[in-house]
Formats: structure tokens, C-alpha cells, sequence
């Protein structure tokens, strides 16, 4: 049994919609008038361009200037994108702050006397949209649906005139029909009837298709039942209100016809499936059903058109003679009990089509007309948004940083993958550890302690050289005193050297007890080096990692799968870190979005709730959201595996016994070097004790090279002066001896001499008196032996200007508040020595080695030649 062929599509007509009708209404004036008065007349007159377009735009509607049907459309699309943005710029109402002067009036389609006339601007979109749907039906209709070609072309034609009228019914009856001035056309019965109709032919193009590439009986039974089952909801929405008597019986047989059909065309296509498969007795119950189903459609068939009437009894032929032919085979051979039509299941159906989405052919986001109009309430509405996108990236960026966190903290715990790394030879110290071991080394090392323990030595002994020097000085002075002494007796009227010396005798025995007493602490340095050199020894490893326990594989293997768990393990890491890659580059993803994502446009368009919006808009971060969560789910589940692995290496590799020698080493080189910034700091304290002593010296045996060059003076002119005496000068000489005694200072007292023309230039308070001892009185002030004080001074006087050695250099006193003589070693918890001279208060420690002697030794070291 083979299928006739269908009808042509030219004798199977469909219907089309005729367009809404207008008044004319001027947009311009009230428009720039708003304009004008509530922002300024220089933004109405940067404004006159769009003002003029907008008016055209209207002025075409009205007049029909391009009778073209795609031009047609474009016109009702250009508009309508016009509207939504003077929708959310412009209030229209009857308010007195609003746009109060326009009145849009539209006429119905169907009912041409009735008409809406209303204040706002939803009637204004609901019609526009409407005849958008109405242009796109007659386009679909325009096709030649005889050619493959002109069938698709029709199909896409109704799917987009079922989507603007499902836009029209979802977005803008309902705000068109406020206060029931609306029309029965913009309701939403009957854009949601129009929109199942359009529905409808365009099924029914495809099943146009369908018969004409052959296509199995099967596939078009469904296909036309899809059919029919579009018409039969566009009948129901006709057969009640509002709809029952608003529309020309024509459309109620019109559509009646086409639901039953296509209903009998699925039965009559569905029975060839059934007759293939030898299904014959329900073949002949669907058969008899689409025969009923023809039956009682044609009584209601006044005022349909005559080319479907000859299409439903072509049809009704061709089902009457399978529905024999069934009969008969079933009753000769098959003898099947024929099913009631109430016990099979519905028809299969399968919908090819659906509404056309209009979201984006009637986006105005991108439309540049009045774009520098922004009220306060988009400007709102945008913060609003723009806090909802931050607490979003926030929210995310925090559940990264808590993922990645978990993963250093957990991995930190099984000391991943330092293990690895150490297995493999490449461990390191901890970073702490490493930059104390580094400054070690930078500072020489325990190698370099023997060095500075020499550098000790060579202070010591320069300290030491300068105090034999100084006692020296003071031992020869006082023995050329003691001879003259002896020598001239009475006549040697100076006092003894032994006297004048006792503040600097005293200030060097401490310094010498000072020496002593650091000489101990230098011994004890060097036996501590000798007896940590060992443990220190460690830090002159270079690289310090080598002198590091290894992680070795084990002696013993029984099953030999220590690769096998080592890779697995290092695979683990590298996904690890791969997911850590790839929550990087979500976050920059979401950042990016964020700084792309402007909806101002789409605000400035959009025209229902804020919050729609946003939940749509926000919705663009949904699928980035998810990938975060995967990402986070797939760590959890790696770091439970990466535990499970780690377990078995521990095991083989025997990790516990690793992480004790490592710790012990660690430990070890902690206390190398703790022992040896200890030393170190000792030594570096000796140093400068000893720099600072030597600087005491120099200053010491300054003022005893002063004092003792004084004495050579007093010495040389007391010998003239006695040789005089001895020879027998006059008693007036006598008297001129004994003045002349009192230009004689002693320690601790120098004045000037009466009879000097000139000023002394050594200073008044000699360099070898102590601060805390009393000056000592000038032998000068004892009675003359004989003669009288006020003679005349003796021809030999040897004015100081005349001195054969150069005056002292003034030098700085050390101050009174430091005692040499105090303990250079408080012992081992405090500082190993006292500085020998005191700090002025802002000073500056001179660095050891650089400090400049002024009587060095000929075999002194080259660490304190002069620089």
C-alpha cells in the first residue's frame, strides 16, 4: 500500500494578518519641550538629529512611503527599538511633570471601528509589535511554497511572526490593556491565538517538506499531528472570550478544517506505518477515526475556502480506500479484533518549530539615540547591579583563595612535595635556616674565627707594647730625677717625680690590670673555638644541602613497585597544580567579565522590573560560578587521593625515620649557629675593647711625652741655675731663683711666667692631671732657700718660645665618669670586656682595625698600620 502524494501548497492557502491602523501624532515638539525644560535648550539642540529621526520614524508608519514588505519590517523594528528608549527617557501620562501632550490612537485589526486612544506609550509598542507580526505573516505568505525553497523561507517567516507576537504577549498586552481602553487584537488571548496560528503554518510548511523530500509515514504522521494539534489550540482560544465573536466565521472554519486535516492526515499516515508492520486492526481503528474526525469537521464548514474543502475529500478518498482495503485483509487472513478508539494511546507528535526568540532582533541597547539622557533611576538601578556583580567575584574569589589555601596547608602537612624533591636529590633547608646559614658564610665562616682570634692578638700585644712604652717614659724620667738629686742635693728644689706621676702611675696600672683581665677572656674565646670547632664545622659546608640526610630508596623490595607509587604520586601533584592553574585563570575570567560587563545601555531600554533584569544579567556568571565549584570538588577529591598515596610512600621509603635525621641535622646546624654568633660576638666585642684601650694609651702616653718634654725644660734650666748658685752669683741672682722657681709648673699646676712678653701656647690644664685627683701644689710656691722674689730673672731664662722640643698637642681629656680601673671581665653572661674609654654620648664606634697608633711598633701587624 503506497501513500498518495499531497496536495499542492498553492490549494492549501493559509491566512495572513492585515496591519493596525493609526492617527497621526507629532513625537518632536513635546519631546524637545521636556528636553528643553528639564535638562537644557543646548542638550535640545544636540538632540535634533534624534528628534528628527524619531519623527520620521513615526511620520513612515502612518503613510506607507515603501509598500515593500521587508522594508515594512525594518520600518516596525526601528521604531520599536526608538520607543524603548523614549520609554525609559521621556514619562509619558497626563501627569503635569510629564510628557502631557500626546495621545496615541490605534484601531483594531479585526474590528476596524474600535479603536484605544490612550496617554502612555505601551499601546504606542503593544501595536507596533503587533503589525511587526502581522508584516512577518504576510511575508511568510508572499513565498511560493511549491519550490523546497519557498516552503523554508515561509516556515522561518511564521516562526517569526509566532515570536513577535509571543513578545507581544509576554511583554506588553497586559501594560496596553491598563484601565480596559485596550483593543481585543493587543489582548493577551489573542496574540497568544495568533502566535499558535503562525505556529501552525509553519508546521505545516515542514510537513510540506517532509512529503516532498519523501520521508518515511512515520515521521510525517508525527509531523502532522503537530500540525493539527497547533490548530486545534488557535480553535480553542477562537471558540471563547474575549475571541468567540470577534472574529469572521471564516477564521472559526478556516482553522476548524485545518485541526481536523491534519489530525486525519497523521491517522491516514500513521495506518501505512501500521500497514508495513502487519498492525492491521489498529490501522483500521485509526483509519475509521480519521474518517469521523472529516465528518464532522465539513458540517462546520460555511464560509471556508473552497481549495481546503477539496483537499480534505481528496484526503478523505485516499483514506476510504486503505480503510477497504484494511477491511478486507483483515476479515480473509488476519481475523484481528479491532480495537476501540479509546483504548489506543494518542497519536505521536513532533514539533519542528518553535516562536522566534525577539530579545535580539528588538534590542535597543546598542542604539545611540538620546544616549546622553540618563535619569537617576538607571543611574541607581546601575549601582545597584554593580554591587550585586562585586558580591558575586567576591563570594568566588573567596572560595578560590580558601581552595588554594587548603591545598599549601594540606600539602604543608604531608610535606609535599618536598619528599619528592628529596628523593630526588634536590631538598633545601628551611628558607630561615638557609639565610642564617648564607650570612655565616658571607662573614667568613667558622674557618675565619682563627683569623680574628689573631687579630686579638695583634691588639693585645699593641696595647701591651704601648703600656711597656708609657712606663718606660715614666721609669727613665724619674730615675734623671732621682740622680740630679742625689748629684745636687738641697739645691735640687723640684718635687719628686714619684709625686707628680701618681695620677698616671695609677690610671696605667689599671690598664694594665684591664690588659690582664682581657687576656683571660681572649683564652677562654679561643678554648670555646677549639672546643665547638667541630659542631661549627658544619656551617663551611658548601652547599650546606650536602651535608643534608637523603631520602634513599629502600635495600629491600618485595613487589618492586616503588616507581609505580612515586609516579602515581608526582601525576597527582601535576593535576594539583593544573587545577591551581585553572582557578588563576577563573578568577581572571570573572575579573574580566566584570570590567566588559556595562548593562547601562540595556537599562536605559529595558522597560519591566529592575530586578528581572538583574537576574538575567547576573546570570552571565552562572557557568563561570560552576566551573569553580567543579574545580573545588575535583582539589577535594585529588587531595583525599594524594593523602591515600603519600600513606603508601611513607611506608616504603620509610619517611618517619628520614624526617628524624632531617630534623636532628636541622637542629644541629640551629646550634652551630647559635654557638657561633655567640663567638663571633665575643670576638667582635674584643675588638672593639681593644681599639678603644689603644686609643686610651695613645692619649696616655701623650700626656706622658708632655710631661716628661716639661720636666727636660725644668731640668735644663735648674742645672743653669744651680751652676750659678755653685759659682757664686749675687745674692740678687738668689733672689731671681727663687722667682724664677715659679715659672716652673708642676703636675697637675701650670701658670704662666710672670716675666713672659709672650702667651704660652700649650694649654692651661696639663694632660696628665686627673679629673678626680686635687692639683698638686707647685714646688714653685715653697720658700725660696735664699734671695728675694722680686729680682730681676737671670740672663740664662729661656723663654717658652725658645723650648728645643715643640709644644704638646692638645688632646682630649678622657672623662671623669670613666674608671680604667674597673673589671674588664664581668664574666660569661655579661660582655667579655669594659670599653677603656668612654663613649661620648652620640658617638660613633670606630670600626676595629682601622684605629691609627702614633707609636707603633716596628713589627706591629699590618692590621693597624696608619691608613
Amino acid at each position: 500500500m503506497s501513500a498518495s502524494p499531497s496536495p499542492s501548497a498553492a490549494a492549501n492557502i493559509m491566512l495572513a494578518i492585515f496591519e493596525k491602523k493609526t492617527n497621526p501624532v507629532d513625537l518632536y515638539r513635546p519631546l524637545r519641550n521636556y528636553i528643553a525644560f528639564h535638562y537644557s535648550e543646548r542638550e535640545a539642540q544636540n538632540l535634533e538629529d534624534d528628534l528628527q529621526t524619531l519623527k520620521q520614524l513615526r511620520s513612515d508608519i502612518e503613510r506607507h512611503p515603501d509598500p515593500s514588505l521587508p522594508s515594512r519590517r525594518d520600518l516596525f523594528q526601528s521604531y520599536f527599538k526608538s520607543l524603548c528608549l523614549v520609554e525609559t527617557r521621556f514619562p509619558i501620562s497626563a501627569d503635569p511633570s510629564h510628557v502631557n501632550t500626546l495621545t496615541f490612537v490605534w484601531f483594531d485589526a479585526f474590528k476596524p471601528k474600535n479603536k484605544s486612544s490612550q496617554p502612555n506609550i505601551h499601546l504606542e509598542k503593544a501595536s507596533v509589535l503587533f503589525n511587526l507580526g502581522a508584516v512577518y505573516s504576510q511575508i511568510g505568505l508572499s513565498y511560493d511554497r511549491n519550490t523546497v525553497d519557498g516552503r523554508r523561507q515561509a516556515s522561518h517567516a511564521f516562526i517569526a511572526a509566532a515570536g513577535s507576537f509571543a513578545y507581544l504577549r509576554e511583554n506588553a498586552s497586559v501594560k496596553a490593556s491598563v484601565g480596559g481602553s485596550g483593543t481585543v487584537d493587543l489582548s493577551v488571548e489573542c496574540a497568544g491565538m495568533l502566535e499558535k496560528l503562525m505556529l501552525a503554518q509553519a508546521q505545516e510548511c515542514v510537513f510540506e517538506n517532509s512529503i516532498a523530500k519523501g520521508s518515511t509515514p512515520g515521521v510525517c504522521s508525527k509531523i502532522s499531528r503537530q500540525v493539527g494539534l497547533y490548530y486545534e489550540e488557535a480553535l480553542a482560544a477562537l471558540t471563547v472570550a474575549p475571541l468567540t465573536q470577534h472574529f469572521d466565521k471564516s477564521w472559526l472554519a478556516h482553522v476548524h478544517l485545518k485541526a481536523a486535516l491534519f489530525h486525519a492526515e497523521a491517522c491516514y499516515r500513521y495506518g501505512l506505518e501500521l500497514h508495513e508492520k502487519e498492525e492491521i486492526a489498529e490501522e483500521i481503528a485509526r483509519l475509521r477515526s480519521a474518517v469521523n474526525v472529516l465528518s464532522e469537521a465539513k458540517k462546520n464548514s460555511k464560509g471556508a475556502a473552497a481549495q481546503i474543502l477539496d483537499v480534505i475529500s481528496k484526503l478523505e478518498v485516499n483514506i476510504n480506500q486503505n480503510l477497504e482495503r484494511a477491511v478486507k485483509e483483515n476479515d480473509r487472513v488476519y481475523l484481528m479484533r479491532i480495537p476501540s478508539l479509546s483504548s489506543l494511546p494518542p497519536l505521536p507528535a513532533f514539533s519542528m518549530v518553535k516562536p522566534m526568540a525577539m530579545n535580539e532582533v528588538l534590542d535597543a541597547s546598542k542604539e545611540k539615540m538620546f544616549a546622553s539622557l540618563v535619569p537617576d533611576s538607571s543611574t541607581k538601578a546601575l549601582s545597584r547591579y554593580t554591587e550585586l556583580v562585586d558580591d558575586v567575584i567576591r563570594t568566588q574569589a573567596e572560595k578560590l583563595q580558601q581552595a588554594s589555601e587548603l591545598t599549601r596547608v594540606r600539602l604543608k602537612e604531608m610535606e609535599l612535595p618536598d619528599s619528592i624533591l628529596a628523593l630526588e636529590g634536590n631538598f633545601s633547608l628551611p628558607t630561615s635556616l638557609k639565610e642564617d646559614v648564607e650570612a655565616v658564610q658571607i662573614s667568613g665562616g667558622p674557618a675565619g674565627l682563627e683569623a680574628e682570634l689573631q687579630q686579638l692578638k695583634d691588639l693585645r700585644r699593641v696595647n701591651q707594647e704601648l703600656l711597656v712604652q708609657t712606663e718606660e717614659l715614666l721609669q727613665k724620667e724619674a730615675r734623671e730625677d732621682s740622680q740630679f738629686r742625689s748629684q745636687f742635693g738641697t739645691k735640687w728644689t723640684r718635687p719628686q717625680s714619684s709625686t707628680l706621676t701618681k695620677t698616671l702611675q695609677d690610671r696605667l696600672n689599671r690598664f694594665a690590670g684591664n690588659l690582664k683581665q682581657a687576656a683571660e677572656s681572649d683564652a677562654r674565646i679561643e678554648r670555646s673555638v677549639r672546643e665547638h670547632l667541630a659542631l661549627m664545622s658544619i656551617l663551611d659546608t658548601r652547599p650546606i644541602e650536602s651535608a643534608l640526610p637523603t631520602l634513599a630508596r629502600p635495600i629491600m623490595s618485595f613487589d618492586q613497585n616503588e616507581d609505580a607509587i612515586v609516579g602515581s604520586l608526582k601525576q597527582s601533584l601535576r593535576q594539583l597544580e593544573t587545577l591551581g592553574a585553572q582557578r588563576a585563570g577563573l578568577e581572571d575570567m570573572l575579573k574580566e567579565m566584570k570590567r566588559k560587563d556595562d548593562i547601562l545601555p540595556k537599562l536605559m531600554t529595558f522597560t519591566g522590573s529592575h530586578e528581572d533584569l538583574f537576574k538575567k544579567e547576573i546570570s552571565k556568571y552562572d557557568h563561570i560560578c560552576e566551573e569553580i565549584a567543579q574545580n573545588i570538588e575535583a582539589q577535594e577529591q585529588l587531595l583525599l587521593q594524594i593523602q591515600a598515596q603519600n600513606d603508601d610512600f611513607s611506608v616504603i621509603f620509610n619517611l618517619e625515620d628520614y624526617k628524624v635525621s632531617r630534623e636532628k641535622s636541622h637542629k644541629q646546624i640551629e646550634a652551630a649557629i647559635a654557638k657561633f654568633r655567640e663567638i663571633k660576638d665575643n670576638i667582635n666585642e674584643g675588638l672593639k675593647f681593644y681599639v678603644t684601650l689603644q686609643d686610651a694609651f695613645t692619649n696616655v702616653k701623650q700626656q706622658t711625652n708632655d710631661f716628661v718634654m716639661t720636666r727636660n725644660i725644668q731640668c735644663r734650666e735648674m742645672i743653669e741655675d744651680v751652676q750659678r748658685q755653685v759659682a757664686g752669683l749675687s745674692f740678687q741672682d738668689s733672689r731671681n731663683t727663687g722667682a724664677y722657681n715659679n715659672n716652673y709648673p708642676s703636675v697637675g699646676s701650670q701658670n704662666q711666667r710672670s716675666n713672659t712678653q709672650q702667651t704660652d701656647p700649650r694649654p692651661q690644664t696639663p694632660y696628665y692631671q686627673s679629673a678626680e685627683q686635687p692639683p698638686v701644689p707647685s714646688y714653685g710656691h715653697h720658700p725660696p732657700p735664699y734671695g728675694s722674689a722680686h729680682q730681676q730673672p737671670p740672663p740664662y731664662h729661656i723663654p717658652p718660645s725658645a723650648a728645643p722640643y715643640p709644644p704638646p698637642q692638645v688632646h682630649h681629656q678622657p672623662s671623669a665618669n670613666h674608671d680604667y680601673g674597673q673589671p674588664a671581665y664581668p664574666g660569661w653572661r655579661g660582655p667579655y670586656y669594659n670599653n677603656a674609654h668612654a663613649q661620648q654620648p652620640g658617638s660613633v664606634h670606630r670600626p676595629p682595625y682601622t684605629i691609627p697608633s702614633p707609636y707603633p711598633p716596628p713589627h706591629q701587624s699590618g692590621y693597624y698600620k696608619q691608613q
